[in-house]
């Protein structure tokens, strides 16, 4: 269905708007979490550059549980108050960060990462999970990849709706 996408645009916010599009069409018609949050997956993995891991953990009622993603093998379970992914569902506020060396806590699944962005999935005020996304590359991710990561998770949570 889809060959390696390449992402038009001149400004980093065209490329997460035409990726945008492309999630759009891909989750289309499709209700089911898992599938989804598996393509969504791909889909990022496959087009954004300078990523060595892309997925979900879904929150299970007391911790977050790995789900579909793209990279190394991951930890399975991550507490709340835990981790980049943990601080982004107990806060429910998108994690940004630069050097994930430097953040209190940091759960190293996979050595090579470098910086994270994390994005708590909430619908209708129930924590669903998050969305990381890890790069082997020391400020990889900045405000722009943070709009366009919660732009990929509003369209994620749009498509459970059915």
């Amino acid at each position: 269905m889809f060959d390696r996408l390449i992402l038009d645009g001149d400004t980093k916010a065209a490329r997460y708007e035409a990726l945008a599009g492309h999630a759009r069409a891909l989750l289309a018609g499709e209700h089911d979490r898992i599938a989804n949050a598996a393509n969504l997956s791909a889909l990022a993995f496959e087009t954004l550059p300078d990523l060595n891991w892309a997925g979900f953990y879904f929150f299970d009622g007391t911790e977050l549980v790995l789900g579909p993603f793209q990279g190394r093998p991951a930890c399975v379970r991550i507490p709340l108050d835990r981790g980049v992914c943990g601080a982004a569902a107990s806060q429910r506020q998108s994690q940004v960060v630069p050097d994930v060396h430097a953040f209190p806590g940091h759960i190293a699944c996979d050595a090579a990462s470098r910086s994270e962005v994390v994005v708590p999935l909430v619908r209708n005020g129930e924590l669903i999970g998050v969305w990381d996304v890890d790069s082997p590359v020391a400020g990889r991710f900045d405000e722009d990849d943070r709009v366009g990561m919660e732009a990929l998770c509003a369209i994620y949570l749009d498509s459970l709706r059915g």
